[in-house]
C-alpha cells in the first residue's frame, strides 16, 4: 500500500511533467526537423514566383492565305491563348462547378474538399472523388510529371499555395482554361472549340459549354466522336453541379440537356503542302524550331487558295494523262471474289471509302465484267460502273499479250481483254463523287512534275505545286530542283540580242553548222527538231518555231558572257554554262528562277524577287518579318516588250498554239531537251505569270513525242485558263519608245515594189528600218536546201 501511494505521489510530481515535457520537445524537435528536411527535398527545384508571372504556354503558329483563311498551322500542342475576358461566364461557372465548387474561396488548398471528397470515398470502399483544386491541376499540368507518388503530391500542393499567392483567380482560371487538354490533339478551350464546335469561344452556348467543361477529367472517355453516350451523360452532369453551385436555375438546365448538340471538326482544308513546308522550312532556320512550333506566330503569306486548287488539280490531271499515254501497268493486285465475299485485312484500301483513296485516286474491286463494261466496288461501300470508252486507254499493254493480234487491238478489244473479276484498280469518279457511280480508270503517274503561279507586277507568288503529291514525295520540285529548260531558255538569249540593238525583223541563218571542241575531241552538230533547216529567217521566226541551229548562231553573234549577265540580271541564280550550248538550254536551273524570269518581260523590264511571306507577327503583335519591295530594273521597257511582242506569237502561231483557245493576249515558250527527258512550258499574261515542268527525277525520257507543247503546255493551258476565266482582259502595255512598222520578211527591211512577203513589225524607236536597201541577193539562194536537210546528225536538240 505505501508501494502504491509512493509511486501515485510521483506520477503526480513535477518530475513526471518534466519527463513528459522533454520527451515531447525532442518528438517535436525530430518531427519538426523531418517536415523541415521533406519540404527542402520536395521544394529545391519548384518554379519561382517569377516563373508564374512570365507564363508562356505552347501555342500553334498559324499560315493564312492572301484572304486571311488558315492554310496551315505549326505545333506540338495544338493551343491557341485566349483572354480570360473573352471567355463566355458559363463556361467559367461550368469549370468550376464540375472541378472545384469552392475555387473562389479557398487558397489553393481545398481542406473543406478534401474531407468531403475522404468521407465519400470512405463509404463508398473506393476512390471515386478527388480532392485536387484547379489550381493544384495547373501546377501539376504546367511544371510536374504525371506520376503518382507522395513526394509529386506534395510539390503540387505547395507550388498550389505558392501561385495563389501571386496570382489572382481570373489569372489562375485564365491559364488553366489556356493550358488544358480537351482531346483529339486540342490543348486550352479556343482550340477545343474549334475541334468540336468550328467556331469561336465567345460564341459557346449553355449546353456546349457545358459539355467542354465536361472534358478534361478524361477526354478520350467523354469524347463525342468516340462515345457520343458517355459525352451526353458527361454535359448533364455538369449542368446538375452547376445548378447545385448556384450558378443556372433548373429550367435552364432542362433546356440546354434537351439540346442536341451538332459536333462538327475544324476543316482546314489540306491544301498547298509544299508552299507551307517552303515556308516552315524558311521560319525554322530564321527563327528556330521553338518559336515555330510554340511561339504562336501569325504567318502571312501571298498563296491564292482558289489558284492552289486549280494548280494541284491541273498538274495531276495532267501528269495522268503523260502516264496514259506510256500504256497501263496492269491491276495493283488481285484476289479471289467470293459470293460472301469480305476484304482481306492485308487490303485495308477495300475496306472503307477514306482509306481507299490514296495519292488522289481511289482504290476499287473488280466484282463484275462484260464486252462493254466492269463494275466496281470503292471501300466496300461504293458500287460504280466503268464503260469501256473509259478504260479503252489501257488497250496499249495488250499490245504485250502474245494471243491478242494488233487488228485485236484496234477493232475487237473489249472490257474483258482489260480487266477481270477480283482485280483490284485506281479509279475516279467521271462525275465529281462517288456517289454518282460512274468511274473512270486511272492509274498514279510514275511521271513527276511542277507548277508555280506569280504576280509578275508584284514577285508574289500564288500557287505553288511541288510535285504530283506531297504525301508520296516532299521534295520540291518547283523550288529546289534543277532541270535542263531547253528551249524554254532561248527567250532570255533574243532578250539579250534586243539589248545589243538587234531587232524581232533582223535576219538570221537558220543552216547546217559544226563546232569541233579540241580538248575532248568531240563535234557537235546542232540540229532543229524536225530535222531540217530554214534558210534566212528573222529573229521572230527562229524564236516563234524554236530554230536551233539559228539560236545557236545569234548566240555565237552576241556572246556567252553577254547572256549569262543578263540571265543574272533576269533572277537566274543557278550557274550557267559558258559555251554554246546554252542556246539550247543545257544549263539546269529552277522553275521559279525561270518564272519569275519570264516576268520581267511581262512587267515592263522590272524585276522583283519572288516571295511568299508578306508578314510574320510574334504573339505580342510585334513584326518579325516583313517583305519589301526592291523593284531593279533589269532591262528597258522597250525590249521588255519586243520580247514578249516575240512571245505572243509563239502562242497564236508558233510551238505554244494550244493556249491560243484561252483567247486573251498570253505570251510564253516551250522547252524539250534531248531526249524527251524534260518538258516545259512558260508563259504569262499581265498579271499571272506561271511555269510548267514534267519529268522523271531520275532523269529519263518521258516518251517518243513527249515536247514541252505536249506534255507541259496542256498543263499550263488548263491552270491558265481557269485562273484568269473571271478576271478582266488586260493587256501588255506598249511603252512610248516602241515603233510599228512594215517590213519585208525576207531582207528585214522596208518594203520595196517588189516585195512579196510583207508584215508590220515593231521596233524601238531608232532602229526601224528607214529606207530600203538596193536590192541583194539572198545567201541562202545559193544553197541547195534538199541537199543540206539531208544526212544531217545533231548531239543536242531542243523545242
Amino acid at each position: 500500500m505505501n508501494s502504491l501511494q509512493q509511486f501515485l505521489s510521483w506520477l503526480t510530481s513535477w518530475a513526471w511533467l518534466r519527463i513528459i515535457l522533454v520527451c515531447s520537445l525532442i518528438l517535436g524537435i525530430i518531427g519538426a526537423g523531418a517536415v523541415v528536411v521533406v519540404l527542402w527535398i520536395t521544394t529545391r527545384d519548384l518554379p519561382t514566383f517569377d516563373s508564374f508571372q512570365d507564363y508562356q504556354p505552347s501555342l500553334v503558329s498559324r499560315v493564312y492565305a492572301d484572304n486571311g483563311e488558315i492554310i496551315g498551322q505549326f505545333f506540338i500542342e495544338r493551343r491557341l491563348y485566349t483572354s480570360i475576358d473573352q471567355i463566355p461566364k458559363t463556361l467559367t461557372q461550368a469549370v468550376i462547378a464540375v472541378e472545384d465548387t469552392r475555387f473562389l474561396e479557398h487558397p489553393g488548398l481545398d481542406i473543406v474538399g478534401i474531407a468531403r471528397a475522404a468521407w465519400t470515398n470512405l463509404k463508398r470502399g473506393g476512390r471515386v472523388q478527388g480532392a485536387s483544386t484547379i489550381t493544384q491541376q495547373l501546377a501539376r499540368a504546367l511544371f510536374l510529371s504525371p506520376e503518382r507518388t507522395y513526394t509529386r503530391k506534395i510539390k503540387e500542393l505547395l507550388l498550389a499555395i505558392k501561385m495563389e499567392w501571386v496570382l489572382s483567380k481570373d489569372q489562375i482560371l485564365e491559364m488553366y482554361l489556356n493550358q488544358i487538354y480537351f482531346g483529339h490533339g486540342a490543348y486550352g478551350i479556343a482550340a477545343a472549340t474549334l475541334t468540336y464546335f468550328d467556331k469561336s469561344v465567345t460564341e459557346l452556348s449553355l449546353p456546349e459549354a457545358a459539355f467542354l467543361a465536361g472534358l478534361p477529367k478524361a477526354p478520350n472517355t467523354y469524347s463525342p466522336y468516340r462515345n457520343p453516350d458517355r459525352a451526353k451523360a458527361r454535359k448533364e452532369l455538369v449542368l446538375g453541379r452547376m445548378i447545385e453551385a448556384g450558378f443556372i436555375s433548373a429550367r435552364e438546365a432542362q433546356l440546354a440537356k434537351s439540346e442536341t448538340l451538332n459536333y462538327r471538326r475544324q476543316s482546314i482544308e489540306r491544301i498547298a503542302s509544299y508552299f507551307i513546308e517552303d515556308i516552315r522550312q524558311h521560319l525554322v532556320k530564321r527563327y528556330g524550331e521553338s518559336l515555330v512550333y510554340k511561339g504562336g506566330l501569325q504567318i502571312y503569306t501571298t498563296l491564292n487558295i482558289a489558284m492552289q486548287k486549280l494548280a494541284e488539280e491541273s498538274l495531276q490531271q495532267g501528269l495522268r494523262q503523260v502516264d496514259k499515254r506510256q500504256g497501263w501497268r496492269g491491276p495493283l493486285g488481285h484476289i479471289a471474289v467470293t459470293k460472301d465475299f469480305v476484304p482481306p485485312d492485308e487490303y485495308p484500301e477495300l475496306q472503307n471509302p477514306r482509306a481507299s483513296l490514296v495519292h488522289g485516286l481511289y482504290r476499287g474491286l473488280v466484282t463484275h465484267v462484260t464486252k462493254k463494261s466492269v463494275n466496281v466496288l470503292v471501300g466496300n461501300t461504293f458500287k460504280g460502273t466503268i464503260s469501256f470508252d473509259d478504260m479503252k486507254w489501257a488497250q496499249r499493254r495488250l499490245k504485250n499479250v502474245k494471243d491478242v493480234g494488233s487488228a485485236v487491238i484496234r477493232k475487237e478489244a473489249t472490257s474483258r481483254h482489260i480487266l477481270k473479276i477480283g482485280d483490284i484498280i485506281e479509279v475516279l469518279p467521271k462525275k465529281g463523287n462517288l456517289e454518282s457511280g460512274v468511274f473512270v480508270l486511272e492509274q498514279t503517274p510514275l511521271v513527276e512534275g511542277s507548277l508555280l503561279a506569280l504576280d509578275p507586277r508584284t514577285g508574289a507568288v500564288q500557287a505553288m505545286a511541288g510535285g504530283y503529291d506531297f504525301a508520296r514525295s516532299q521534295f520540291n520540285r518547283a523550288v529546289t530542283a534543277r532541270r535542263q529548260p531547253g528551249s524554254a531558255f532561248k527567250p532570255l538569249i533574243y532578250a539579250t540580242a534586243l539589248q545589243q540593238g538587234l531587232t524581232p525583223a533582223t535576219l538570221i541563218l537558220d543552216a547546217p553548222v559544226v563546232y569541233k571542241d579540241e580538248e575532248l575531241d568531240r563535234v557537235w552538230k546542232p540540229e532543229n527538231y524536225e530535222k531540217r533547216f530554214y534558210g534566212t529567217i528573222s529573229l521572230r521566226e527562229a524564236l516563234r518555231h524554236s530554230r536551233n541551229a539559228a539560236t545557236v548562231r545569234l548566240l555565237e553573234q552576241i556572246g556567252v558572257p553577254e547572256v549569262v549577265h543578263a540571265a543574272s540580271q533576269l533572277g537566274i541564280r543557278s550557274p550557267l554554262s559558258q559555251d554554246l550550248s546554252l542556246a539550247l538550254g543545257s544549263s539546269s536551273v529552277t522553275l521559279q528562277e525561270l518564272t519569275s524570269a519570264y516576268g520581267v518581260f511581262s512587267n515592263q523590264g522590272m524585276w522583283l524577287r519572288p516571295y511568299q511571306i508578306t508578314l510574320v507577327r510574334n504573339l505580342k503583335g510585334e513584326i518579325l518579318e516583313q517583305h519589301l519591295f526592291e523593284p531593279r530594273q533589269a532591262m528597258t521597257q522597250e525590249n521588255a516588250y519586243l520580247t514578249t511582242n516575240m512571245l505572243m506569237d509563239v502562242i497564236q502561231s508558233g510551238t505554244g498554239r494550244l493556249a491560243k483557245k484561252i483567247g486573251r493576249p498570253l505570251a510564253g515558250k516551250t522547252g524539250t531537251t534531248n531526249g524527251f527527258n524534260d518538258a516545259w512550258f512558260v508563259g504569262y499574261a499581265p498579271n499571272l505569270a506561271t511555269g510548267v515542268w514534267v519529268g522523271f527525277d531520275s532523269v529519263r525520257t518521258l516518251g517518243k513525242r513527249e515536247s514541252g507543247a505536249r506534255a507541259a503546255l496542256p498543263i499550263w493551258t488548263e491552270f491558265m485558263g481557269r485562273s484568269l476565266r473571271d478576271v478582266p482582259v488586260m493587256t501588255f502595255t506598249i511603252p512610248e519608245g516602241i515603233q510599228f512598222a512594215q517590213v519585208d520578211t525576207t531582207t528585214g527591211n522596208l518594203p520595196t515594189k517588189t516585195s512579196r512577203h510583207i508584215s508590220t513589225e515593231v521596233f524601238r524607236k531608232g532602229t526601224e528600218p528607214k529606207k530600203a536597201p538596193p536590192q541583194q541577193a539572198n545567201p541562202m539562194d545559193f544553197f541547195e536546201f534538199d541537199r543540206m536537210n539531208s544526212g544531217s546528225s545533231s548531239q543536242l536538240s531542243s523545242l
